[in-house]
């Protein structure tokens, strides 16, 4: 294949681009370059180097061999066609099966003059095969859409053959069967694991149910079925996700929590595994910890002006608490490690308390939480006051000990970073105070509370104006004072597994603690009067937060009501 790149019909390529003005001739002979240094086509380094996209690139080859071109993003791929080719098949030979329609097989390449690869997909399927041109999207982004492990994992399962009639039952009495040597067992843990990742998944559910095993895969916050498996490999299934977290495999009626990293599609993966005894046999649910998804700086996190402006200036504080609050899921941690890669970790000291340490930063000091050796987070954290910190940051405020803790390293000259759970920024001082905490300290200590929430955004990829229902619209013009009735929606595409939504982005309420607001606290005034108050002095509620960034087209109405309003 890299015959192609030296040919003739590779540098009319290129001298075609440039004579539809899509590129410079400067920049053609940098891609040549970089092509002959890396032994790498030249239709490869264009797009790397974001010298032409796909749809420029798509056209001028489409007319150069009179192939036509497909929109990736948007077409149905069969089924069909996908199971004449192997996943690694198409890899290998960087092609898409599209369709097939009797004795016709069509690929999507970068290559239609490439017999080479035309003759080898021929021979393998004893199809005929015609070619069209990619265009909407890589073909690897297709290929990892298109290409799901879900047929492999059932395929490594069908391969278990049942040991004495019931394979659970082998390995619950601990007979002489091994189930670490039952590499199907092995292999469709794996590839349940790559395809999470592969999926963005956050959270993987394994449920036994009353027919079968059933694995769901949390994605952009809404669960979606991977696959079911038969009952008789559950107890094979969970022993080997047990095994990797170090748990008792013996151990199945009471709960039990681990966990375990992974090199998945050469990326360092996490996954915290926590099990418990259900009503049909033993569940298990694994978090998925991509480190590289936490380290987003603040600034992509979604925030507008008026929250990321006076929060960084809150960063900027000698000493105080920081909160930062909202449900489990809703993206706190990321927001504190955000906040933490602000920080000068040179000339400071900065020390963390957490459970688990979710990412390791160069510079800072950080103390796993560890119950057996009696390190709890006020343990910790008293610790820590002693090791001479500038700034600290405590993974979670759960109880009494913790929170008094805090905030008196907070009152003592520190800057404390921590997350609790509170329904939004006025309810996480109430918080501080149900536990426990007198009210002179937490208005003493308190500087600033964020409450955040995760909403889906809408795919930028298929993204069109639509109709919304009466109540959406009214919900919006309620918040904004604007009345419409059409808003950016998904359609569902390639990219977006045909959802609509494509990632997440934040809703987000700041409150900056001022002198009235602290003297409202002390008189024990209401979580009512309280918002009043920040309303009055600057705060933007998280529900017009939210549907600031519906009319800005990243997300919906309904995404709004259903994950931050509280009364729909």
């Amino acid at each position: 294949m890299a015959d192609w790149d030296l040919s003739q019909d590779n540098r009319d390529l290129g001298m075609a681009l440039v004579q539809g003005a899509f590129i410079s001739d400067a920049d053609l002979a940098v891609a040549e370059e970089i092509a002959a240094q890396r032994n790498k086509k030249l239709s490869d380094v264009l797009l790397e180097q974001g010298l032409v996209d796909s749809e420029v690139l798509g056209s001028v080859l489409s007319l150069k061999y009179g192939v036509p071109v497909v929109d990736l993003a948007h077409v149905e791929i069969q089924p069909e066609a996908t199971t004449l080719v192997s996943e690694q098949v198409a890899r290998e030979h960087h092609i898409l099966p599209i369709s097939v329609d009797g004795d016709t097989l069509t690929i999507a390449t970068n290559e239609p003059h490439d017999f080479r690869i035309v003759n080898s997909i021929a021979s393998l399927t004893r199809k005929r095969i015609e070619t069209v041109i990619p265009v909407g999207m890589s073909l690897d982004e297709a290929i990892d859409s298109n290409y799901t492990l879900r047929a492999q994992i059932e395929q490594q399962i069908s391969q278990i053959t049942e040991l004495n009639g019931d394979l659970a039952t082998e390995v619950a009495v601990g007979a002489d069967v091994d189930i670490l040597r039952q590499a199907p067992i092995v292999q469709a843990v794996d590839m349940m694991l790559t395809q999470a990742v592969r999926d963005r998944a956050s959270d993987i559910h394994i449920e036994p149910q009353e027919d079968c095993l059933l694995a769901r895969n949390r994605i952009d916050g809404v669960l979606h079925d991977a696959v079911r498996l038969p009952l008789g490999v559950h107890s094979a299934i969970l022993t080997r996700i047990k095994v990797m977290a170090n748990l008792n495999i013996a151990e199945r009626r009471r709960p039990q929590d681990g966990q375990f990293s992974a090199t998945i599609a050469n990326k360092s993966v996490d996954f915290r595994i926590a099990t418990i005894e259900s009503g049909h046999g033993e569940m298990a649910v694994l978090r998925v910890l991509d480190k590289s998804m936490l380290l987003i700086k603040l600034e992509d996190l979604g925030m507008g002006p008026s929250v990321l402006q006076p929060f960084e200036k809150l960063l900027r504080s000698p000493f105080g608490m920081i909160l930062v609050n909202g449900p489990t899921g809703s993206g706190k941690t990321t927001t504190l490690y955000a906040a933490l890669q602000q920080l000068d970790a040179k000339e400071r000291n900065i020390m963390t308390i957490e459970d688990p340490i979710e990412y390791s930063f160069r510079g800072i000091n950080q103390i796993q939480v560890n119950r057996q050796a009696n390190i709890t987070f006020g343990v910790g954290l008293r610790a820590i006051m002693r090791l001479d910190p500038d700034i600290i940051l405590v993974g979670e405020i759960r109880d009494a000990e913790t929170a008094t803790t805090a905030v008196q390293a907070a009152i003592t000259g520190h800057l404390v970073l921590s997350s609790i759970h509170a329904n939004d920024a006025v309810s996480a001082l109430i918080r501080l105070i149900d536990m426990g905490v007198e009210p002179f300290l937490v208005t003493s200590a308190v500087i600033g509370s964020l409450s955040q929430r995760l909403v889906r955004r809408v795919c930028p990829y298929c993204q069109q104006m639509v109709e919304v229902s009466a109540s959406e619209a009214a919900a919006f013009e309620a918040e904004t004072g604007e009345a419409k009735d059409k808003f950016s929606m998904g359609r569902g595409c390639n990219f977006c597994s045909r959802s609509g939504f494509l990632g997440r982005v934040g809703a987000y309420e700041l409150l900056t603690v001022g002198d009235e607001l602290r003297k409202m606290v002390m008189r024990s005034s209401s979580a009512g009067e309280l918002k009043e108050e920040a309303v009055r002095t600057g705060m933007i509620p998280m529900r017009r937060d939210g549907m600031q960034k519906v009319k800005d087209g990243i997300t919906t109405p309904g995404e709004i009501m259903r994950n931050v309003f509280t009364i729909l």
